[in-house]
């Protein structure tokens, strides 16, 4: 009977275990800047409900193929990842890192176990013949690697050398970068954008996310935005619309244009079909053009825990089997659920609090006793073995989701053909709407004639559009004199109503006729449609938004209560004058609160 043979390898870093855990256990990455090769996945349903998951590759003339067992894992403290082969030297093979606090919280130590057992004589000899060392060399020399980055002494977390462009390829990038900052979108960062794509690993832009990109560099997240929405255009990036399970948050479908986004999809890993929401679920992403740089396909690793970093805890457990592991969760809502397809249930943690047992059974998910604080407690009380996780509800923060980037007006500009299907239409979970409109406009053009009026309306458009692009919005339409403006957050649809009223006697110096603008806001669920050739909005929102317009007096700004209430917007209003008023609407039952504020 083969003997398993294991080896510890100890490493110590300046950093605490926050700073070096996102790197090491990014497996991705970390396999990639080791040189591992891909392989290929597939997902096969199981009749009891689980996922069997079995990589292949091959390594010279030999096939290997194992099975991917799923990884355990308590974040920011230690992970576990097993394999266990069909075809190849090894039977199995295990890794697992476990971080230890050092010097009162501010460096730390891991010690990165790796057991094999082998197969065959060919195995035995590739144990023997220096396995453990040659691995822990390369393995030793990436932690190094992690640790400076995480000092700040170095750009990339692994040393890692991207093959060299040619002479054309970089000739070819040149041009695009000087074109992207011709424009209005480039905002000084193409050339560092170009350089990313060519020296970056493949891990970092197989689904480039321009709000990481945007942390990363320390920059704007809105100037990223527009530089990789200007950089696609230009043909240095190429776009996608991924739909991401609700679940697993990995994407299981993805289109180049939005008119070929299916109405659903159906996620093999969690065994569940699902729908799209622009707000939730609906991502756009970038790649390097392969003019620019050709990305390898397959996987450096399937599973990983900063592959779903929302994921606290990941504990398979057989039946009967309960552990308690130590975790400081932080205050917030969170799913308990199993790997496998199954119903779940949502807790909320207050601060100082601790998590309820977590207990899973054939056919629920129920929240137990309460535990000690720092403390997760899992029970599998179910017949089969199930792998538990703790989620925290809270939405990828790097994911552009389709509601903010269709209210952003560069996008608008850029890709006026990205547009649903005719006849189609898509949930939006929250956008908030600004309607403009010019007081008292017929009386105008009787005043100053239709030509001149024509001009002054023409140059108000101009005036309301540079607003509402400064505060990441977006014109989805002008009606007449009136404008429908979108924008992902309603504290930026109000700031920009406020800057208007601001602004507009600065853009009546000069004129004619001052004018004087009527201004609504209001938030909320709608659904995006095609209407005539552009992306538009529809539903109670959109009406509700215009309604509270057509109640504005003008030189004023009229906005819901679900948007004064909003924690954003609050602190917008303080020290305003801010009237609270009800009126009937129509099209609305009873009375409706709004805020009126006056300046």
């Amino acid at each position: 009977m083969p003997q398993a043979e294991s080896r510890t390898f100890h490493w110590q870093f300046n950093n605490p275990p926050a700073a070096i855990w996102p790197l090491l256990a990014d497996t991705v990455r970390f396999n990639e800047a080791a040189g591992l090769p891909r392989y290929e996945v597939t997902e096969t349903l199981q009749a009891d409900g689980t996922v069997l998951y079995e990589g292949a590759m091959k390594q010279g003339p030999m096939t290997i193929a194992w099975r991917e067992i799923p990884v355990n894992w308590v974040a920011g403290q230690w992970f576990e990842h097993r394999r266990e082969f069909r075809k190849g030297p090894l039977k199995n093979l295990t890794a697992r890192l476990v971080l230890h606090p050092e010097n009162g919280g501010e460096g730390c130590s891991a010690d990165y176990t790796l057991t094999a057992t082998p197969a065959n004589l060919l195995g035995r000899v590739i144990l023997k013949a220096g396995f453990f060392e040659s691995t822990a060399k390369t393995f030793s020399g990436l932690a190094a690697d992690a640790d400076r980055y995480a000092s700040g002494l170095s750009v990339q977390p692994f040393s890692f050398k991207a093959p060299a462009p040619g002479p054309a390829v970089a000739e070819r990038v040149g041009e695009l970068v000087a074109r992207i900052e011709a424009g209005p979108h480039g905002h000084g960062l193409a050339e560092r954008l170009a350089d990313h794509l060519l020296s970056a690993q493949e891990s970092d832009l197989v689904h480039l996310r321009p709000l990481a990109l945007a942390r990363t560099w320390q920059e704007d997240e809105q100037a990223v935005i527009e530089l990789c929405l200007e950089a696609a255009r230009a043909g240095l990036l190429t776009m996608r619309w991924d739909l991401l399970c609700p679940r697993c948050r990995i994407p299981k479908a993805a289109v180049e244009a939005l008119d070929g986004l299916p109405q659903g999809a159906h996620c093999d890993t969690c065994n569940i079909d699902y729908g799209r929401d622009f707000s939730r679920n609906v991502e756009l992403s970038f790649a390097p053009a392969p003019a620019v740089r050709e990305l390898g396909s397959g996987e450096h690793c399937l599973f990983g825990p900063m592959s779903t970093p929302h994921i606290w805890v990941q504990r398979s457990l057989g039946p009967g089997e309960q552990v308690t592991e130590a975790c400081d969760l932080p205050p917030g809502r969170y799913a308990l659920r199993t790997l496998e397809a199954g119903p779940e249930c949502e807790v909320e943690l207050a601060e100082g609090a601790a998590l309820p047992a977590m207990e899973v059974h054939a056919d629920s998910v129920q929240p137990g006793v309460v535990g000690t604080p720092g403390t997760v407690v899992l029970r599998n009380a179910a017949p089969q073995p199930r792998t538990l996780i703790v989620e925290e509800r809270r939405w990828l923060r790097d994911a552009l989701t389709a509601d903010r980037v269709t209210a952003m007006q560069a996008f608008r500009d850029l890709f006026s053909d990205q547009v649903l299907r005719p006849g189609d239409e898509v949930a939006v979970a929250r956008i908030a709407l600004l309607f403009t409109d010019l007081r008292r406009s017929t009386d105008l053009y009787g005043r100053i004639g239709d030509a001149a009026a024509y001009h002054l309306v023409r140059d108000h458009f101009a005036f309301l559009g540079a607003i509402v692009r400064r505060h990441r919005g977006a014109v989805v339409k002008t009606i007449g004199d009136a404008v429908m403006a979108a924008f992902a957050a309603p504290a930026d649809a109000v700031a920009a109503a406020l800057a208007i009223q601001d602004e507009v006697a600065g853009f009546n110096v000069g004129e004619q006729v001052p004018v004087a603008i009527k201004l609504g806001v209001h938030e909320g669920p709608c659904i995006a449609v095609t209407l005539n050739g552009r992306l538009d909005y529809f539903g109670t929102t959109v009406n509700m938004a215009a309604r509270l317009q057509g109640k504005s007096e003008g030189g004023d700004l009229v906005i819901s209560e679900a948007v004064a209430e909003d924690p954003l917007v609050t602190p917008l209003l303080d020290r305003l004058d801010s009237q609270s008023e009800t009126t009937a609407l129509k099209g609305f039952e009873g009375p409706v609160a709004f805020r009126r504020i006056r300046f």
